[in-house]
């Protein structure tokens, strides 16, 4: 079955380099405002389970399309033998200076490569670009023609008129913010292109469609297994007789709750770049990066549980649903006589305590035990409520969408401002329940099963739909 390969041509410095960082899925492609760039070809494969689904070829632009035509026009007998022409064009050039950017462009073409070619909309059409349209119309290419805006102007209904004349499909893309089903659209526009390419582009999509379910199957592992981590983590220390009479409780409880702050802060970190290698991005710049600890967008700020943890109604209701579960064991125990009374003696408990923890964040507090042989240990951790759970949740799905939604050709800070309301509303209760009950082992240090765990992780996979919902207004 033959691989499809796409060459990417248009004018100097009009987003052609962008839209193939974004179809390649390849955020190491350079993008510069200065034209010339790129001035040799290079090829781009995107690659999924090692299967080779397509290949972008990214080019310099068009220096002299009016002397190409010129001489393409000169040395043409016929319509029949265009294409013929501009395999010519290059064999004669190959090595004339001149050409160099319009040989390294046709060459992919002449070699089998379907065309991208690339406009902006945000500058008028004009006919200079005729020239350009008519060389790639002589090769004989399958051809679709994408208007990527890059400025804040819209000419894009005069391109589009002016390109349906010479291209067989015409599209807007916006190489930077599109969509990820968009990206679908065009593999499949270019399947009707091409008869033979029709069954690998079919191959492509179903692909990248599952890579796309597994990769959120494997973040939202990855959120459940930092979440326990971070849930359950606490800072030891042992101290020999001399070193507990040279430090005081104080100074001991510094020391760990710092240490403490800074490795909570650390797998938060670690989760963001697994989160980003997983979707391929390899350079994100944060604004947080810049940021002072203890600023708003800190994991430990008042700003960031009032953005991300949960209210009392919330959490009485997903502690009453936990605590029932518990309570439902003693029902059972006791055979039925109990009429039900365990579970909602447990759900009222389970209630009543997350409600009293709704507005705060309780953080640990030193626990230092007796002094036995001559060793004292000191341990500070874990928390002590389960909001910091709910925070650390609602910043890990936060990002994870800002990631998996980013294109490869998005260069700006990544920015993760938190929203105005509160999206674990739109999660179904089961799942609330699930994420919960796993929140409150944790915290009261009770390891969790593998049920427990894929429960879990399958509970923060519904919550990042449920996120993903409200952010895109499908709810």
């Amino acid at each position: 079955m033959t691989t499809p390969v796409f060459a990417v041509v248009g004018h100097p410095n009009k987003g052609k380099s962008s839209v193939v960082a974004t179809l390649s899925q390849n955020d190491a492609i350079a993008i510069a405002l200065e034209p010339g760039t790129t001035r040799q070809r290079q090829e781009y494969p995107l690659t999924v389970d090692g299967k080779t689904l397509y290949t972008l070829v990214d080019t310099p632009g068009f220096q002299r399309p009016r002397r190409v035509l010129e001489w393409l026009e000169a040395h043409s007998i016929s319509a029949s033998d265009r294409s013929e022409t501009v395999k010519a064009f290059i064999i004669q050039h190959r090595d004339d200076g001149g050409f160099t950017d319009e040989c390294e462009l046709l060459t992919p073409l002449t070699e089998g490569a379907g065309i991208i070619y690339v406009v902006d909309g945000s500058v008028p059409y004009s006919a200079q670009h005729e020239a350009e349209m008519t060389i790639l119309r002589w090769t004989g290419r399958p051809s679709l023609a994408l208007i990527n805006s890059i400025g804040e102007d819209d000419y894009s209904d005069t391109w589009a008129q002016a390109l349906g004349q010479f291209f067989q499909v015409v599209r807007k893309f916006d190489a930077v913010s599109a969509p990820f089903e968009q990206h679908l659209s065009l593999l499949r526009a270019f399947g009707q292109l091409e008869p033979d390419w029709e069954r690998p582009l079919e191959q492509a999509t179903d692909f990248l469609l599952a890579q796309r379910r597994q990769r959120r199957t494997e973040a939202a592992a990855k959120i459940a297994h930092t979440l326990e981590e971070m849930m359950s983590f606490r800072e030891k220390r042992t101290l020999t007789t001399l070193q507990t009479s040279d430090m005081s409780d104080e100074e001991l409880a510094r020391q760990l709750r710092t240490s403490w702050y800074h490795n909570q802060r650390k797998r938060e970190q670690n989760l963001r770049i697994a989160i980003e290698k997983l979707y391929e991005h390899h350079r994100v710049e944060r604004q947080e990066a810049e940021l002072e600890w203890h600023s708003e967008h800190d994991l430990f700020s008042e700003d960031s549980r009032k953005a991300w943890g949960v209210n009392r109604r919330y959490l009485a209701t997903a502690g009453f649903g936990a605590g029932a579960v518990g309570g439902a064991g003693v029902d059972a125990l006791t055979l039925g006589h109990s009429l039900g009374a365990g579970a909602l003696v447990g759900g009222l408990i389970g209630a009543a305590g997350s409600y009293f923890y709704g507005d705060r964040l309780t953080l640990p507090v030193l626990n230092t035990g007796v002094l036995t042989n001559g060793l004292r240990t000191a341990v500070f951790g874990p928390v002590q409520d389960s909001q910091f759970g709910y925070v650390v949740l609602g910043r890990a799905i936060n990002h994870w969408w800002h990631i998996s939604h980013r294109n490869h050709a998005g260069r700006e800070l990544l920015d993760l401002a938190p929203a105005d309301n509160h999206w674990l509303e739109h999660l179904d209760r089961a799942n609330r329940q699930v994420i919960h009950r796993a929140l409150e082992r944790c915290r009261k240090q009770r390891v969790l099963d593998d049920k427990t765990r894929f429960a879990l992780a399958a509970a923060i996979e519904q919550a990042m739909s449920a996120y993903d919902d409200w952010r895109l207004n499908r709810t």
